[in-house]
């Protein structure tokens, strides 16, 4: 029997609940008010008295109101169809609400419980199975989608059966799988799992040991995200955090993408909707969207349901690890999840750490990230899910608790400069803020002196050596002027300039130079740095800066041709004259 309890207090969405029964931590409850049922979660439990948080507005509600605890956790709903939807953080299909606005109370199914699928089994009659094994699969999309044994059942299970090829609802019964003491259980296409408890259905999560590719440069090769790694992008409102997380949804080398739009505006989401549909897919030759799930809670939905939305679609993400894909989660902004989880717990009257953030932020961001990773599977074969937040720190102040905290748990830090993105240099990732620690692993500089060339991360400190030199040289520039220091300087600043302009900067307007694969960021890298080693002689100056400039023009159109085309080998041609030229003077 349910335990049912009564409304004692209201404070915005933070609700006080007398309860009349056990109630456990994170449990789902619905708030009833006639008709409506309202979703909420429990925080706080403190003897008969549970605080809970509302994922609606509590208009209406008053002391004394019925409240109905349902048993379990916030769960989220697994199996074929995920694809393409665009969920809310409640997992409702937002495809398929009623009204321009969430009418409070409506609640939609996450899968298609009526279509069927081509189902394929894997399983044999005799098999041993355990949590996440494969019994069959479906095709979702262009995905083999994989029908494994419900997270929930631990231990070992013997198939007594499974359907033959041919076509089922999710909710039929596809498997019978008996237990040790020969209890039999009908499996079914689809399962729940509880949204912040990780899947834990792998042989083990070793350390990262190759990287994802982005097509972005000034990731790829400077500061390379691990395939299973943590990443994070902070930047002052009008940086490009959003327009940079949409470049690497389109371009990343994954099997999934999942985009959870955390508080942001609407319109920002908007473009998602509008945009993903029609863009072509050059890894499937499909859409985008097809391999791509929506997460959505803009800002104008409940502050409470932004920390749900977080947890949705990583579990989403592991879900699709565990089938052996690659995913890549993307969240924008995890700053608003934080700010959500500062406003119930000042409602709650807790310590507050620095900013009025939680106390224990760092622990609960770290443990979120630490969901994301690179893992084989009990049957050898390998998944990933590799996570990307953006973070909104007040006035671009990186110094503040969110990106701080975030700092200490994710791998990856692209600091987008605001004075990069003023001076229209895009993406504005800051090439000495920024880092990853991925450089340092040991498996990935194996990995980058196999598939890209040996002593690859070396060669790339030497570039960023290069930057940093360069702005040194232009900071005394600026300050004695350009005929108050030696030529050199000029020389080391217009240097960096040319990887600057070159390499770090790309446009994401030019169906070329948008992608740029590794192969061609090594040949670009290594030709540049071959010119920043040459000594050149300059008449003054103006000399310098001339020659740069012609050089920078040059190695642009290159990056608007086709890589190893004509045209492209016609500039490279044209490159290296001006280069011998230069030298022989």
């Amino acid at each position: 029997m349910k335990t049912t309890g009564q409304i004692t207090g209201i404070t915005a969405n933070l609700v006080t609940v007398k309860a009349n029964g056990p109630v456990g931590q994170n449990e789902i409850c619905h708030v009833l008010l006639g008709d409506l049922r309202v979703m909420a979660e429990v925080i706080k439990v403190i003897g008969e008295k549970v605080y809970i948080q509302v994922f609606d507005s509590t208009r209406g509600m008053k002391v004394g109101d019925n409240v109905e605890f349902e048993g379990h956790l916030l769960e989220v709903t697994l199996g074929p169809g995920i694809l393409s939807r665009n969920y809310d953080g409640m997992q409702n299909d937002l495809a398929e609400m009623d009204d321009l606005f969430i009418t409070r109370g409506s609640a939609t199914a996450p899968l298609d419980f009526e279509s069927k699928w081509d189902f394929f089994p894997l399983a044999q009659i005799g098999d041993k199975v355990g949590a996440g094994d494969w019994l069959g699969e479906v095709t979702e999309k262009w995905i083999r989608h994989k029908i494994m044994v419900p997270f929930a059942m631990k231990g070992a299970y013997t198939v007594k059966s499974v359907v033959k090829e041919g076509n089922y609802k999710i909710t039929d019964t596809v498997a019978v799988l008996a237990d040790v003491q020969g209890k039999e259980h009908n499996v079914t296409m689809v399962q729940k799992w509880p949204a912040k408890l990780a899947i834990g259905a792998y042989k083990e999560k070793p350390r990262p040991y190759r990287i994802m590719e982005t097509g972005v440069r000034a990731i790829d090769t400077f500061n390379p995200i691990a395939d299973g790694g943590t990443g994070f992008i902070p930047g002052p409102f009008g940086a490009g955090k959003t327009v940079l997380q949409h470049a690497i949804s389109k371009q990343a080398d994954a099997d999934v993408i999942i985009m959870i739009a955390c508080g942001e505006r609407a319109n920002e989401v908007v473009e998602i909707f509008a945009e993903f549909p029609h863009l072509d897919d050059p890894r499937t030759g499909y859409k985008l969207m097809e391999r791509t799930t929506i997460i959505c809670n803009t800002s104008n939905m409940p502050v409470a349901a932004r920390e749900a939305s977080v947890y949705t679609g990583m579990t989403l993400g592991e879900y699709y690890r565990a089938m052996g894909l690659k995913v890549l989660i993307l969240a924008d902004s995890t700053s608003r999840w934080a700010q959500a989880l500062r406003e119930m717990s000042n409602r709650l009257e807790e310590l507050p750490g620095q900013d009025a953030f939680p106390m224990d932020l760092p622990a609960i961001i770290s443990n979120f990230y630490a969901r994301a990773g690179h893992v084989h599977l009990n049957n050898g074969a390998t998944g990933s899910v590799t996570f990307i937040g953006t973070v909104s720190p007040a006035g671009g102040n990186l110094k503040e608790p969110v990106t701080e905290s975030t700092k200490k748990a994710a791998r990856c830090f692209y600091a987008l400069s605001q004075q990069r993105a003023d001076s229209k240099r895009y993406p504005a990732i800051d090439p000495l803020d920024s880092y990853s620690k991925y450089l340092e692993y040991p498996e990935i500089r194996n990995f980058l002196d196999e598939t890209v060339e040996p002593d690859w991360v070396d060669t790339v400190l030497r570039g960023k050596t290069l930057v940093l030199r360069g702005k040194e040289a232009y900071e005394q520039i600026n300050i004695l002027g350009d005929d108050g220091v030696p030529i050199d300087y000029h020389d080391r600043y217009w240097k960096s300039e040319l990887i600057d302009f070159v390499f770090l900067q790309q446009d994401a307007f030019d169906a070329i130079d948008a992608n740029t694969s590794i192969e061609r960021q090594r040949f670009m890298f290594k030709m540049i740095l071959a010119i920043c080693d040459r000594r050149f002689a300059y008449a003054g100056f103006e000399d310098c800066s001339v020659f740069f400039k012609g050089l920078i023009n040059l190695f642009k159109q290159m990056n608007y041709s086709a890589f190893e085309s004509e045209k492209y080998y016609d500039y490279k041609r044209q490159i290296d004259e001006m280069v011998a030229a230069q030298e022989a003077k």
